[in-house]
C-alpha cells in the first residue's frame, strides 16, 4: 500500500512540474503587467497542437518540437501585446477581462474550424517506457517532462535576475514611468513579457501532448489549473509558481486514485480553499503582490 502511494505521489509530482510551466507564463505576464490572461490555457493548446503535428507529419520527438513550439507562441504572444494588448494597459479590468475572453473563444473556435473537434493522441517511443527506482515506476515521458520543464522554470528565473533585459522587466514592473524616464522601451517590453508567457504555456503543451488527448476544448481547463495553481503558490512568484504546481500535480493524482479519477480536481479546489482562507496571498506570496 505504501508503495503505490508513493507511485502516485511521484507520478503526481512529475505532472506537477509541467503544472508549474504552464503557471510561470501566467505568473510573468501578471507580475510585470498586472494584467490577468485569461486565455492562456489557449496557448497551451497551440503547443498540444504544435507536439502533435511535428509528430503526426514528420514523426518528430515532442521534446525535439519544443523549440518550434516556444519560437511560434513568443511570437503570437509579441505580436498581440505590441498590436493590441499594450493599448488595453490602462483600461478597466472588465474591459481586460472582456479582450482576453474574446481571444480564448475565437482561437478555440479556429482550433475546432482547421483540426476538428476530435481528440488527436500522440504517442512517443518514450510512452510505453518505465524507469524503475527503487519501488518507483516512473513513466518515461513523465520523467522526461518533469525534467524539461524544471530546467526551463530555473532558466527563466535566472535570466529575470541576472540578464539586463530581466533587470529591466522589473524595473518595468516596479515603475513603468521611472523606466521611461530612463530610456526602456516600456511597451516593447511588456510585448517580451508576453511572448515570454505565452512560450511558457506553449512549451508545456508540448510536454502534455504526451498524456492527454488534444483537442480545442482543453483550454479551459488549463486556464482554471493555471489559476489555482498561481494562486495556491502565490502571485508574482516563480518558485510559488513551482511549489503549486507540485501540490497540485500531486492533490490530483490522490483524487483520481482515491476518489475518481473524474473528480481529479476536488483535492485541488479543497487545497485551494484551505489556501485562500489560511494565506490569502498564496504560500509563497507577498502581501502587494496580489495589488
Amino acid at each position: 500500500m505504501i508503495d503505490q502511494y508513493a507511485n502516485i505521489v511521484a507520478g503526481g509530482l512529475l505532472l506537477g512540474a509541467v503544472y508549474a510551466l504552464i503557471a510561470t507564463g501566467l505568473n510573468i505576464i501578471f507580475g510585470v503587467m498586472r494584467v490577468v490572461n485569461f486565455a492562456h490555457g489557449e496557448m497551451v493548446v497551440i503547443g498540444m497542437y504544435t507536439g502533435y503535428w511535428a509528430w503526426s507529419l514528420v514523426k518528430l520527438p515532442p521534446l525535439a518540437a519544443l523549440p518550434f513550439a516556444a519560437a511560434l507562441l513568443f511570437g503570437l504572444g509579441y505580436a498581440f501585446q505590441r498590436l493590441l494588448g499594450n493599448r488595453f494597459l490602462t483600461a478597466p479590468q472588465h474591459v481586460q477581462f472582456i479582450l482576453f475572453i474574446g481571444l480564448a473563444l475565437m482561437i478555440t473556435g479556429l482550433h475546432a474550424m482547421l483540426f476538428g473537434p476530435e481528440p488527436r493522441g500522440l504517442q512517443s517511443e518514450a510512452s510505453f517506457a518505465v524507469y524503475r527506482v527503487g519501488f518507483l515506476r516512473l513513466d518515461a515521458t513523465r520523467v522526461q517532462a518533469a525534467v524539461v520543464a524544471v530546467i526551463l522554470v530555473a532558466a527563466l528565473g535566472l535570466w529575470l535576475r541576472f540578464s539586463l533585459t530581466g533587470k529591466a522587466l522589473k524595473a518595468a514592473a516596479t515603475n513603468p514611468v521611472g523606466g521611461r524616464a530612463v530610456g526602456i522601451r516600456i511597451p516593447h517590453l511588456f510585448a517580451v513579457t508576453a511572448g515570454i508567457g505565452a512560450a511558457c504555456a506553449g512549451c508545456a503543451g508540448v510536454l502534455v501532448a504526451p498524456f492527454f488527448d488534444t483537442q480545442p476544448y482543453l483550454a479551459a481547463d488549463y486556464t482554471l489549473l493555471a489559476f489555482i495553481t498561481v494562486i495556491v503558490g502565490g502571485l508574482a512568484s516563480l518558485p510559488g509558481a513551482m511549489l503549486g504546481g507540485l501540490l497540485i500535480g500531486v492533490a490530483e493524482a490522490l483524487a483520481a486514485y482515491t476518489v475518481a479519477p473524474s473528480l481529479k480536481s476536488l483535492f485541488s479546489y479543497a487545497l485551494l480553499i484551505i489556501v485562500i482562507l489560511a494565506r490569502p496571498v498564496g504560500l509563497l506570496g507577498k502581501p502587494g503582490d496580489a495589488h
